[in-house]
């Protein structure tokens, strides 16, 4: 126990350190927000990857996952390093911080608005980013106190409130240059964490050829499969349809997720877009890889524990399992691990969430006035509110908030996706082509809870993000089109001259 507080208090008192470190870089709203739009390669891509993976997808998604697909769950992570990292970089990072910077757009509500020139899009934007930012943010608490019950016997109101106050403290005082150090740290804590914890346990079956072996061994309850053995271990798993749902949602997701995104606003320059690129990419296939092939073999440790009362599976449970019969200064390691990704989440979350309703809601529509000096006190009174309102529904979750922390990832990536993607590479993207988007990410993900014509959520999701890069470009063509001049104005950003040197770019012509 010794070992474990002494852990944790070290962990809490260089996380506040970088708060008050970072406060000169939080004076202005775009240091606050921003960073000053000139964040390294290092900081952007572990703010990036901390920032996708929280205790939401290490004990929750893991568990979940892997317990219905076995060790074909790897590929979860395979997708999320490809396509939610390496992909995203590539197609978006670049554009994404030329044209917000050419706008200057802050967040991505701002984004839509001065993109399509729409003051009611960014106010729409900015509302279902507080709906469902919200729910997301809530979910945060509820497996890092499995965690935290399993390794202190801490009461889970305690650890809910320790993990948002920290939180609240470093974001408060230091924006996202806080936020950003701290997700630096707090990667590196996840990457040793994570390489450990899959040695320790698979050791404890064995050894990985064992653990495997034992895992052939059980029957697949899906029909497909027919009972045969060897499914948990196959290259597909016993469902592949229902994998591939999974890939889709948790990896092309965060193409359309604002705090994201956001990263993409702050980076520095063209070297921090390429070295980003590859640091990004690494770090999800061991984070993301790692955490999903771990849950793999999450049925080699079967007991009552990990079962409700009507007996059926609690995946939450599942991963917490896996750890408990680690040794003690192991079991430091992981609680460590995973308060460090979901405190990078939660960071991300609450500063997205204050600057949007700040800057794309309040400011221009309900306070006509609202200075720099201003700005910087709202922002910093609704992180508080945020982090308050996910601490209520944490400790006593409503019914539909349940379901909402279920489809707020879909529902978001939906509605933003295939705007956003669009309107950085299409001229002719619409703004009516922009809400039909926006309400078909959010109606078939929010009708899906009722009517169910989806079986899976984590389908309709993925549903939803794929209906969307189909829906605008057709409602584009058949929609009245913005002025072609001011279009133009908007993309000439990426047209303008630069000079850069050689071992960056090749010039177009040289002399022999």
């Amino acid at each position: 126990m010794a070992v474990k507080l002494i852990l944790l208090f070290a962990f809490f008192a260089v996380m506040v350190a970088v708060g008050f470190y970072s406060r000169k870089s939080a004076k202005s709203v775009e240091g606050f927000v921003l960073g000053g739009r000139n964040v390294g390669p290092w900081l952007t891509a572990f703010a990036f990857g901390t920032s996708y993976f929280s205790a939401v997808v290490f004990v929750g998604y893991a568990g979940q996952f892997g317990w219905k697909y076995g060790i074909s769950t790897t590929w979860v992570g395979i997708g999320n390093a490809v396509i939610g990292s390496l992909m995203a970089w590539v197609i978006l990072g670049r554009r994404t911080r030329i044209m917000t910077h050419h706008l200057g757009a802050a967040t991505m509500p701002d984004f839509f608005g001065k993109r399509f020139e729409s003051n009611a899009l960014r106010i729409a934007a900015s509302a279902i980013v507080f709906i469902f930012l919200i729910p997301y943010t809530a979910s945060l608490y509820n497996g890092l106190s499995r965690l935290f019950g399993m390794a202190f016997d801490i009461p889970y109101v305690v650890c809910v409130i320790m993990m948002a106050a920290l939180t609240g403290v470093y974001v408060i005082l230091g924006g996202y240059m806080a936020t950003a150090i701290n997700d630096f740290i707090q990667g590196i804590i996840m990457i040793f964490g994570i390489i450990a914890v899959i040695a320790a346990v698979l050791a404890s079956k064995g050894g990985f050829m064992e653990a495997v072996r034992s895992l052939a061994e059980f029957e697949s309850d899906v029909p497909v499969t027919l009972g045969q053995k060897g499914a948990f271990t196959s290259f597909f798993g016993p469902d592949p349809l229902n994998l591939v749902g999974v890939v889709v949602l948790t990896s092309l997701g965060t193409w359309g997720l604002p705090q994201m995104v956001h990263k993409f606003y702050t980076i520095k320059n063209e070297k921090a877009v390429k070295t980003g690129t590859i640091i990004s990419t690494f770090f999800a296939v061991i984070i993301a890889g790692g955490c999903y092939f771990l849950g793999g073999f999450g049925r080699l440790f079967d007991s009552p524990a990990i079962y409700n009362a009507n007996g059926t599976v609690a995946y939450d449970a599942i991963i917490p399992a896996m750890l408990s019969t680690l040794p003690d200064i192991l079991i430091g390691v992981v609680v460590i691990l995973v308060l460090s990704a979901s405190m990078s989440t939660l960071s991300s979350l609450v500063l997205t969430s204050s600057s949007t309703l700040t800057l794309d809601f309040l400011k221009g529509n309900v306070v006509k006035d609202m200075d720099e000096k201003k700005q910087l006190f709202i922002m910093r009174v609704l992180i508080v509110f945020f982090i308050a309102i996910s601490v209520i529904l944490a400790i006593k979750p409503p019914t539909f908030i349940a379901q909402l922390m279920g489809i707020s990832w879909g529902a978001l990536a939906g509605a933003f996706l295939a705007p956003f993607l669009y309107g950085l590479f299409w001229k002719k993207t619409t703004q009516i082509a922009v809400w039909a988007s926006f309400i078909a990410g959010v109606g078939i993900t929010v009708l899906n809870m009722f009517i169910k014509f989806i079986a899976s959520p984590i389908n309709a999701g993925a549903a939803a993000m794929i209906a969307g890069l189909f829906i605008v470009p057709v409602v584009s063509c058949f929609t009245p089109k913005m002025n072609a001049k001011k279009v133009d104005k908007i993309f000439a950003c990426y047209d303008e001259n630069v000079q850069v040197k050689r071992k960056v770019a090749l010039p177009e012509k040289e002399e022999a």
